[in-house]
C-alpha cells in the first residue's frame, strides 16, 4: 500500500473517531462534567501520552524559531480550537456541530488564500458563500442574534472552533515535512495545555471523581486514547503525503456519523431547517472543490 492510500485510510479512521466523538462528549457535560473539567483532562492526557512517546521512542530536537510556531499551533489548535468546541457543544446538539464542521473545507480555502496566496476564484467564491447562508440557517433560524439564546451561542462556538481548526491545518502543514508527527504534537498539546491552564485548573480540582461511572470512565479514555492521540497522530501522518484542502474534506463524513448516532439515541432530531441547511453547506463545499481536484 502506498503512503498517499495509507494517508486516506487514516483520514477515514480519523473521521470515523470524530464522527462518534460528538455524542460521546456531548454525553460526558450532562451532568458529569463541565466544559473546563473535560477540556482539562483531555489535554493534560494527550501532554502526559505524548511527551512519554516523544521521550522513550523519538530522539529528536526543535529549532528554537520553530517553538514559537509550535508555540502558536498549540494554542490555535489545542487550547482555543478544544475550548470553543466544548463550550459550544455544551450548549448547542451534536448534529448542528457536525454540520458545522462540514465547513473546514471552505474554512482551509480561506486561510490557504490569506496565508500561503492559493487563488480563489469566483467559482469558488460563490462556493464559500453558498456554504456561509447553510450555516447562518442553522445558527439563526428560529433564534435572535443574542448570547441569551443558549443554542445560538453554541453553534457561534463551533464555528469559531472550526475556524481555529482550520487554521491550525495551515500552520502546521510546514512542520509535518520537517519533525515526526509525536514531536510536533508534544509541543502543540504542551503549548495549548499551558494557555488552558489558568482557566481549567479550578473546575478540575472541583471534579468529584467518586461521582464518576465506569462508562464515564470508558468515554474518556476514548476522547484521550482515539480522539486526542490516535486521531491527531493520523491527521498529522496525512498532512505528510496529502493537501491541507484534501485532509479536510474527510470532514464531509463527520454529519452523517454524528447523526446516525444522536438520532439513534435520542440526543437530537432532524428537522427541515437543518435539511436544508445541511444542503447548502454540502452544495457549498462541492463548488468550492469542484475546481480543485485532489
Amino acid at each position: 500500500m502506498t503512503n498517499t492510500r495509507r494517508a486516506h485510510l487514516a483520514l477515514f479512521v480519523t473521521t470515523l473517531i470524530f464522527g462518534l466523538h460528538y455524542s460521546i462528549a456531548k454525553s460526558l457535560m450532562s451532568g458529569v462534567f463541565s466544559p473546563a473539567q473535560l477540556i482539562f483532562i483531555r489535554l493534560l492526557g494527550g501532554v502526559i501520552i505524548f511527551w512519554v512517546l516523544q521521550r522513550f521512542f523519538i530522539q529528536e530536537k526543535v529549532e528554537k524559531r520553530d517553538l514559537v510556531k509550535l508555540a502558536i499551533c498549540g494554542i490555535i489548535g489545542f487550547g482555543l480550537n478544544q475550548t470553543f468546541f466544548y463550550e459550544g457543544l455544551n450548549l448547542t446538539s451534536p448534529v448542528d456541530a457536525s454540520l458545522i464542521h462540514v465547513m473546514n473545507p471552505m474554512l482551509v480555502l480561506i486561510f490557504a488564500h490569506l496565508i500561503i496566496r492559493e487563488k480563489i476564484t469566483w467559482t469558488k467564491a460563490a462556493g464559500i458563500a453558498t456554504g456561509a447562508t447553510g450555516a447562518l440557517i442553522l445558527i439563526l433560524y428560529g433564534r435572535t442574534l443574542s448570547f441569551e439564546s443558549h443554542h445560538t451561542a453554541g453553534n457561534i462556538m463551533v464555528f469559531l472552533n472550526m475556524v481555529f481548526y482550520a487554521l491550525y491545518i495551515i500552520l502546521i502543514k510546514p512542520l509535518t515535512t520537517k519533525y515526526h508527527t509525536s514531536t510536533i504534537l508534544k509541543w502543540v498539546s504542551f503549548f495549548g495545555f499551558i494557555f488552558i491552564l489558568p482557566f481549567t485548573i479550578k473546575p478540575a480540582l472541583d471534579i468529584n471523581f467518586q461521582s464518576i461511572t465506569l462508562a464515564a470512565y470508558l468515554g474518556l479514555a476514548y476522547i484521550i486514547l482515539l480522539n486526542t492521540f490516535i486521531a491527531y497522530m493520523l491527521i498529522n501522518f496525512a498532512l505528510k503525503h496529502l493537501t491541507a484542502s484534501t485532509v479536510s474534506y474527510y470532514s464531509y463524513l463527520q454529519p452523517f456519523i454524528a447523526a446516525t448516532l444522536t438520532v439513534s439515541i435520542g440526543q437530537d432530531i432532524i428537522t427541515l431547517p437543518k435539511i436544508i441547511a445541511g444542503l447548502l453547506i454540502f452544495t457549498g463545499v462541492y463548488i468550492v472543490n469542484k475546481s480543485n481536484p485532489v
